[in-house]
């Protein structure tokens, strides 16, 4: 029987740290790159593409930042909308915890998945008993 792919879910944090070319970013672009040949799967939510678009576009322009996602696409993260059931699980991350909305799409579509969440965002910190947490670690 052949093995299950692993699965990592990109939080905007990580994909703001690849973005920005910052230490960390060098672990995300090294996921990326190795991505294909091991056949990991890699997803971010849209609430959370949406995040990194609307804060891309603030500080550098609107094109920049369709180019960025663009180049997510291309690199072959696979961006899943939120279905209800997506949002119903963001929904109850959002009761249970402080954390941002945008965040609690990224915890539901690791927890829907049972993927990986790769952030370095250490709001994440009080759902690591909820999901699982490849932790970026800056030096």
């Amino acid at each position: 029987m052949p093995r299950k792919p692993r699965v990592f879910v990109l939080d905007s944090w990580a994909v703001l740290a690849y973005l920005g070319d910052e230490h960390t970013g060098q672990e995300v672009a090294d996921i990326i790159a190795s991505a294909q040949d091991q056949g990991t799967v890699l997803t971010m939510s849209i609430v959370n593409a949406g995040e990194v678009w609307y804060i891309l576009a603030r500080e550098a322009s609107e094109l920049e930042a369709d180019g960025a996602v663009t180049n997510l696409r291309q690199l072959g993260i696979q961006l899943v909308d939120a279905d209800w059931k997506l949002t119903r699980l963001a929904g109850a991350f959002k009761v249970r915890h402080r954390m941002s909305y945008a965040d609690c799409f990224a915890a539901a579509l690791a927890k829907e998945n049972r993927a990986e969440l790769l952030t370095g965002d250490k709001e994440f910190e009080q759902v690591e008993g909820e999901i699982k947490i490849a932790w970026l670690r800056s030096p």
